[in-house]
């Protein structure tokens, strides 16, 4: 490592000390507990009242079938519940269904038990005819980003009031796994014939609150929905996020008691915060990942045919190569997190069934063999690359550590902050050389991967096509044997580093502050906060 990348890092480091001086810590993090917070139980807790969360970065618009936003996946996880969800084991269980799927042997049709007798918040009747509708939208919709998490569907039917059937045209593994997230998420039919495209500006759905108002940038508002059928359960009046994009502000709203709640607190205030009596942390491991992803093909948007880009970055993989072999993935995190996030080097999730060595992997950091790879693609070193990145500090924080980082390997990274709803724009759109930008994860890999880089999916914002990565994806997806599917993801990810359409860089962990005041708020591993069940405990209404 040389004195030259040294010396940026002690200068970041030396800001982010004057800034609030965290409590450094050691490396292997065995001093981070998981704590997903606990449901309210039988615990006695107040009627009603407003609580106030914090939101780190504007939703996109809260439509489920679009969506490609974490922070929408907070507001629609009280307003829009799903055919599965995931309790705190990251185990599978049944919400708007009955009970898991049942999958013929041949794989080829899956049958979903749904609940009767219930209504969304207009007062329309929930049934398997209403699922149908919905799951129809998230597979065909042109602009949706739910096609490819559904796989190859050759129908959807309702043959009764309380079964759906997924008729597929071959076997696809991952689909519980997806209907556990926004592909499960079920609408008002009759919304959706009165609002059509618009529905993100006033959804409504089967929740445990109802969409209020959105004031752009500012905040959106969801109240009880007396119609719910869980409403006995469901304590809180009102809910409004905040949107609150600097850290230090969420952590100082903590402190004064404005907010009751803040996501995505900040490794640089999450020890400080941690000492306040009157607050508490819950932490858990990311099933997602951070990364940048490199342009190689979305020239006409995300999901139209690719197209060539005559740039060394984009046409030549030792290029793409070089630039993942400079970044110094464990230095970055343990300078620039203080030890609280871990490397990443691959879309797999390290803690699920389906990792393995091959998924576990990570190149060296190697600038050396970085500039050799330049010289030998014939660019110039150092070779210009400008990255789009959200202006929240932790990402500028870290895109400054990567730009001296990868300077060792011979590139120059310019850095271009965007407001994050607008960089979601940027990607789908394609007017990106790079970017910096994370995936929540899922627990299906299918998910963290096919979505992003599958030729024509609709979350393939880097445009990358390759057909040996497709068949691999695609047979992985095809089986329901576990030892098979790992194998085939490890020799994905084998290809995926050769190949470098997204250069992964570290996991998070998903770190969230609540006031001790409130009871039953809940974060897992998929990264949602969830709010629905939550209270005030006695006389502390806000």
């Amino acid at each position: 490592m040389s004195p030259r990348f040294l010396a940026a890092l002690a200068l970041l480091a030396a800001a982010v000390l004057t800034a609030c001086v965290p409590v450094q810590h050691s490396a292997g993090h065995s001093e981070h507990h998981d704590d997903f917070g606990t449901p309210v139980g039988a615990r006695t807790v107040a009627r009603g009242g407003e609580l106030v969360m914090g939101l780190s970065s504007e939703p996109d618009r809260l439509d489920p079938t679009t969506s490609s936003s974490l922070y929408t996946r907070y507001v629609m996880s009280t307003i829009c519940e799903k055919l599965y969800d995931l309790d705190a084991s990251s185990t599978v269980v049944p919400q708007l269904a009955t009970a898991l799927p049942t999958i013929s042997p041949d794989g080829l049709t899956v049958t979903i038990g749904v609940r009767t007798g219930i209504v969304f918040a207009d007062g329309t009747p929930f049934d398997a005819g209403a699922v149908a509708i919905s799951l129809r939208r998230h597979y065909t919709l042109k602009t949706s980003q739910r096609t490819s998490e559904m796989g190859p569907i050759a129908s959807i039917e309702a043959p009764d009031p309380a079964h759906v059937v997924l008729h597929y045209k071959r076997p696809f593994a991952p689909i519980t796994a997806a209907l556990a997230d926004r592909a499960g998420m079920i609408m008002s039919p009759a919304a959706l014939a009165r609002e059509g495209d618009n529905f993100g500006d006033h959804p409504v759905c089967v929740g445990p609150f109802k969409f209020v108002e959105r004031v752009p940038q500012t905040s959106i508002t969801v109240e009880r929905d007396p119609r719910y059928y869980d409403a006995a359960n469901v304590h809180l009046d009102r809910i409004t996020y905040r949107i609150m994009a600097d850290a230090n502000i969420r952590a100082a709203n903590l402190r004064s008691g404005d907010i009751q709640v803040a996501d995505t607190i900040s490794p640089q205030d999450v020890d400080a915060l941690a000492k306040d009596p009157g607050l508490k942390v819950l932490q858990s491991p990311s099933l997602g990942y951070q990364g940048v992803t490199l342009n190689t093909g979305n020239v006409d948007g995300v999901g139209k045919p690719t197209k060539p880009i005559d740039t060394p970055l984009a046409r030549d993989p030792r290029v793409r190569e070089a630039f993942s072999l400079a970044v110094d993935r464990q230095t970055l995190v343990d300078t620039v997190f203080n030890n609280w996030f871990d490397p990443a080097c691959s879309p797999v999730a390290p803690q699920t069934p389906y990792a393995s060595p091959a998924s576990n992997a990570c190149p060296p950091f190697d600038p050396v063999r970085a500039r050799q790879l330049l010289a030998e693609a014939g660019v110039p070193i150092p070779y210009p690359v400008t990255m789009q990145v959200s202006n929240t500090q932790d990402q500028l924080r870290y895109a400054q550590a990567l730009q001296a980082s990868v300077a060792e390997g011979g590139f120059d990274l310019k850095i271009v902050p965007v407001e994050y709803s607008t960089l979601l724009d940027v990607q789908k759109r394609g007017t990106f050389e790079a970017l910096m930008l994370g995936w929540s994860g899922r627990i299906d890999p299918d998910a963290n991967t096919s979505r992003f880089l599958t030729t024509g999916s609709g979350g393939n914002y880097g445009g990358f096509s390759s057909s040996a990565l497709d068949d691999l994806l695609a047979r992985a997806s095809r089986t329901t044997d576990t030892a098979a599917r790992t194998e085939l993801y490890g020799q994905a990810v084998r290809l995926i580093q050769q190949q470098n359409p997204i250069v992964y860089t570290y996991r998070l962990r998903n770190l969230t502050v609540h006031s001790t005041r409130v009871a039953g708020i809940e974060v897992y591993s998929d990264g949602v906060v969830r709010l629905g069940k939550a209270a005030f405990l006695p006389d502390q209404e806000g």
